[in-house]
């Protein structure tokens, strides 16, 4: 029997790597739910010419697109320029806007 060429020491673990849930804590999984909530926001911006995202939307984009999958926005169907445009816009939203503030100090 020939071996393969291709010998894994550990399956799981370098899938459990690629998909962030081993290693250093991210939250990459929390982005992409936060990322899903504002799917909505997304699709406005680019049909209705609306020139914003909430912070929390880019910050999802931001996290993910940097920390975890960079090319998972293309795979939701945008196009690599729509995918361009959604990053450079949540780059300046991110870097240049404040955070919003702890939803404890929303609440009365």
């Amino acid at each position: 029997m020939v071996e393969s060429s291709r010998s894994m020491s550990n399956p799981s673990s370098s899938l459990l790597v690629r998909l962030k849930l081993e290693g250093e804590p991210s939250n990459c999984w929390e982005s992409l739910w936060q990322l899903q909530a504002c799917s909505g926001e997304i699709v406005t911006f680019f049909l209705n010419g609306e020139t914003y995202l909430g912070h929390g939307c880019c910050a999802a984009i931001r996290v993910i697109g940097h920390d975890c999958w960079p090319n998972i926005v293309a795979s939701l169907g945008f196009t690599d320029e729509e995918s361009d445009v959604l990053e450079g816009y949540c780059e300046e939203v991110v870097l240049h806007s404040p955070p919003p503030p702890p939803k404890s100090m929303l609440l009365p």
